[in-house]
């Protein structure tokens, strides 16, 4: 599985390092992704999601139920 949340889509980023004498390597910025069980009370049952920290924060904003029907309106849910 790659490594995108669930609930806000957000995935790795490309950049530079950057060194004192200002040369420029390449890196990527991850996301702060975790695995996290959720109940969802609307269909009784629990949910594995893949996260970033961010998309815990809309869950615990707006809801399960409203974070998961949003997600899959912009098409970030997969199997």
């Amino acid at each position: 599985m790659s490594k995108i949340c669930q609930i806000t889509g957000k995935k790795a980023l490309n950049g530079n390092n950057v060194s004192h004498s200002k040369r420029r390597t390449k890196r990527t910025f991850e996301v702060n992704l975790f695995t996290k069980k959720f109940y969802w009370v609307e269909q009784d049952v629990w949910v594995t999601l893949k996260i970033s920290a961010a998309g815990l924060r809309t869950i615990n904003k707006n809801g399960l139920d409203a974070a998961l029907k949003s997600a899959a309106e912009k098409g970030y849910l997969y199997a």
